[in-house]
């Protein structure tokens, strides 16, 4: 009977631990799903509040016209995308769901001129009524690329005609993802650039002196993509000739810009161009101050010694050859000049100009060039 009794307590007092872990157990189920259930609860809230406000205008009281390019064969996504980029719209992804629930379709390629205050309603209607084949209204500013300037001066001007800073600017000019993207897109023109080594800037001497409008709603890399786009426009009839003449548009460039700051006409300039390609084939280093001032990155009317003595890889007294790469924007004149260099059978391998007069005068030795500085009182 005693181990009967001591059974029937062993029993009673598992079955006691067992409804005391059930009763645990359920607790912390019911908790569990207390929190889940809260938590859906909060994130559908959350969910709906978002997509209310996606589905509202980006801000109704801002009424300034931003334009924006729909390429031909842009999809909803990547169209609903550049909305948002653009802050025209709160969301792409509750865009995107929006024309998907109401079949919207049809939407044409082109340019567009939308503003942050307009409703999706209105913003779908003017996609599918299509955009225009040129630029929407009259650009807000202009950007001056003059000739024979550098990047650094580029991006002054950047600063000053647009929203984005010469800080940015010369972040971009660094960026080796938009490089390498415009290198893609334009191999015939940067290609050697991109394969230059102890470059400052790949796209110094690329940014074509011109005139560019700047429209609100512009991207930085836009503004920059239309001047490598004037530049490859301006030098694809020369592409073949580049090559003709043993050049790379690198090496072009970089002569076209020291002669761009070096001669004043075009006959001076081929000149100059015939000097340079007679040092470069007797293997002379160019010795031209331009490429010093670069080096020292300021703008001297004369130097020192020690300017010229600078160790940097565009020191083209110190370095033969063409050095890394262009020192800024030449003209198509001096692109010319480089091209079609003349009386390099004379045998000039120097050059001075009166600095009264802008007359250039040539020298065949260093004696005869000596001479030629006392004469003109340099």
């Amino acid at each position: 009977m005693a181990n009967s009794d001591k059974q029937n307590d062993s029993s009673l007092q598992k079955k006691k631990e067992r409804d005391s872990e059930r009763r645990v157990v359920n607790s912390i189920v019911y908790w569990i799903v207390g929190i889940l259930a809260i938590l859906i609860l909060t994130l559908g809230i959350l969910g709906y509040n978002y997509v209310q406000e996606s589905l509202q205008p980006y801000n109704s009281k801002d009424n300034q016209e931003v334009e924006i390019k729909i390429p031909v064969g842009s999809s909803n996504k990547e169209i609903a995308s550049k909305l948002q980029d653009k802050k025209i719209i709160h969301s792409a992804m509750v865009f995107n769901y929006y024309v998907k629930s109401h079949n919207y379709t049809d939407f044409q390629a082109g340019y567009y001129s939308f503003k942050p205050s307009m409703t999706l309603t209105q913003i779908v209607a003017r996609l599918q009524k299509g955009g225009s084949s040129e630029r929407v209204g009259q650009p807000t500013q202009n950007v001056i690329v003059r000739e024979g300037v550098t990047v650094d001066q580029i991006g002054t001007e950047v600063a000053k005609k647009t929203p984005y800073s010469k800080k940015q600017f010369l972040a971009l000019m660094k960026n080796r993802d938009f490089l390498e993207h415009l290198q893609k897109k334009y191999p015939q023109l940067l290609d050697s650039s991109m394969a230059s080594k102890d470059v400052r800037y790949h796209l110094e001497g690329y940014l074509f002196p011109a005139t560019y409008p700047y429209y609100n709603g512009m991207s930085l890399k836009q503004i920059v993509s239309e001047m490598v786009s004037k530049a490859n426009q301006e030098l694809s009839p020369y592409y073949g000739q580049i090559k003709n003449e043993d050049l790379t548009v690198q090496h072009m460039l970089t002569l076209a810009s020291l002669i761009e700051r070096e001669g004043v006409t075009d006959q001076d300039r081929r000149k100059i161009s015939g000097v340079f390609f007679n040092r470069i084939a007797a293997d002379m280093p160019l010795q031209s101050d331009i490429s010093v001032m670069y080096a020292l990155n300021t703008h001297k009317h004369s130097l020192t010694n020690k300017d010229t003595s600078v160790k940097s890889p565009y020191n083209l007294y110190k370095n033969k050859g063409y050095g890394p790469g262009p020192f800024n924007s030449p003209s198509l004149s001096s692109i010319q000049a480089v091209l079609n260099p003349s009386d390099q059978d004379k045998g000039y391998l120097y050059f001075v100009a009166n600095l009264k007069t802008g007359k250039v005068y040539y020298s065949t030795s260093y004696s005869q060039h000596l001479t030629t500085n006392s004469k003109i009182g340099q």
